[in-house]
């Protein structure tokens, strides 16, 4: 086999590492969780938080909460006990006024409100593109953590300091996910994957070479 075979493959397998390392990168960054739950201290749903390229990602599902549309935050704390109250305001790193609809906001952790059914559940996505999960004043996973808290009543999303969403009937803690919890679609997960597939690509067309050399 010439030596003008192998200059070429050798070029061909860094392109693909660097596209693969790529595509690792647009995807997500990292990776957190909630355990919501009641009053009571009864466990009533979930909530996930992906960082990408857009924001960070929050997915909640509840169920056995009473039915309506309801505030729902991110807040300044990450504890929940002895009660709610212990999550502190809104997480509001910049100092902005309340509410996404208001000219002098928002909070970093004012979200769209979420809809509960009838059957007291709820599926509800939205992503926040003022917080992050790595480093900085914007992380909810820095200082002294957050917590995630969905209130009995419907944000306005002007009002200062909380959009008159009334009490707090559901919270969990925000922590981050192990590696088990990430998407299987995101973050560097993929790299490795990646990588593997464009090394065998690589290997088919050297051995092709090779034969016919």
């Amino acid at each position: 086999m010439r030596i003008r075979q192998i200059i070429p493959l050798a070029g061909l397998v860094t392109l693909l590492l660097a596209l693969s390392a790529g595509l690792a990168a647009a995807q997500t960054s990292g990776a957190a969780t909630a355990e919501l739950e009641d009053t009571d201290g009864e466990p009533v749903g979930t909530a996930s938080f992906v960082e990408g390229p857009e924001g960070v990602e929050i997915t909640v599902d509840v169920q056995g909460i009473e039915p309506g549309e309801k505030g729902i935050h991110v807040h300044e704390t990450g504890s929940i006990e002895p009660d709610f109250e212990a999550a502190g305001d809104h997480f509001n790193p910049t100092d902005a006024e309340h509410g996404l609809d208001n000219p002098e906001g928002a909070h970093a952790g004012d979200l769209p409100n979420i809809t509960v059914e009838e059957d007291g559940t709820a599926s509800y996505q939205t992503v926040n593109d003022m917080v992050t999960l790595g480093e900085g004043e914007e992380s909810i996973l820095g200082g002294d953590g957050t917590a995630l808290v969905i209130h009995s009543d419907a944000d306005d999303q002007v009002t200062d300091p909380d959009g008159d969403s009334g009490d707090r009937v559901a919270a969990g803690v925000v922590e981050p996910a192990d590696d088990a919890a990430l998407p299987e679609t995101g973050g560097t997960a993929l790299l490795p994957v990646a990588a593997a597939l464009a090394l065998a690509g690589a290997g088919i067309l050297f051995a092709r070479r090779f034969v016919r050399s």
